[in-house]
C-alpha cells in the first residue's frame, strides 16, 4: 500500500486540532518536557539547585504549540555573567533535546527560556517577579526559599495596593495607586 500524502494545509489543520490551545495532548507534551527539565536540573546543579519554578503560559496552562518554557532557577553559587550561566545551562538543553526533537516532529516548537539567579539576586527583586506569586508553579524548592520570597512579595504588593490590569501581553501593573512624586517603591 502506498503512503498517503496530505496537503500541508490539511496537516496544519490536523495539528491545530490535536495540539490546539489547551488540548490534553499539548499539555501532556509540555508536562513530559518539564519533568525532564526538573530531573536534568537536579543532576546538573546537584546541591547547588536551591529552587526551580515554571512561569508564563505553560505554568498557567494557556500554552500554544510555539510557546516557550519559562523557568526561574535559583542556584547557589552561579558563575558570574550571563554567558557563563547560559553555557552551564546548555547541559540541561542537551539532556532534554531528545524530548524537544520529538515534540518538534509532532508540531510543538518549544524552547527552554531560563532565568538564572542566585538567592541574593532573587532577594534584590525584579519587575519580572511581579506575576510570580500568582502564576509560578514551584517544581523544586526543598528549603522553601522561593515560596518564602513569593509569599513575602505577595504581602508587599497587597500592602501597597498593587494590582494587575488586563491580561496577556497587554497587561500592566499599578504598583501604588496612591503614588505621589518622590514616593519610593520597593519590591
Amino acid at each position: 500500500m502506498r503512503p498517503i500524502r496530505l496537503a500541508p494545509s490539511l496537516v496544519a489543520c490536523f495539528r491545530r486540532r490535536v495540539f490546539g490551545h489547551n488540548s490534553p495532548m499539548l499539555k501532556d507534551t509540555f508536562e513530559r518536557i518539564v519533568e525532564a527539565v526538573v530531573e536534568a536540573c537536579r543532576e546538573v546543579y546537584g546541591e547547588r539547585l536551591v529552587a526551580l519554578a515554571l512561569f508564563g503560559s505553560v505554568a498557567r496552562g494557556t500554552m500554544r504549540p510555539d510557546s516557550d518554557i519559562d523557568l526561574l532557577l535559583i542556584v547557589n553559587p552561579l558563575p558570574a555573567g550571563r554567558l557563563a550561566r547560559q553555557l552551564e545551562f546548555e547541559q540541561i538543553d542537551r539532556r532534554v533535546e531528545p524530548l524537544l526533537a520529538q515534540a518538534r516532529r509532532a508540531g510543538v516548537h518549544t524552547v527552554l527560556s531560563p532565568v538564572l539567579k542566585t538567592p541574593e539576586e532573587l532577594r534584590a527583586g525584579s519587575f519580572l517577579h511581579l506575576d510570580l506569586p500568582d502564576e509560578a508553579r514551584l517544581l523544586w524548592d526543598p528549603a522553601g526559599t522561593l515560596r518564602g520570597y513569593l509569599d513575602d512579595l505577595r504581602a508587599r504588593l497587597k500592602a501597597m495596593g498593587a494590582r494587575r490590569v488586563g491580561s496577556g501581553a497587554g497587561a500592566y501593573w499599578i504598583l501604588k495607586p496612591d503614588y505621589r512624586w518622590g514616593d519610593r517603591i520597593e519590591l
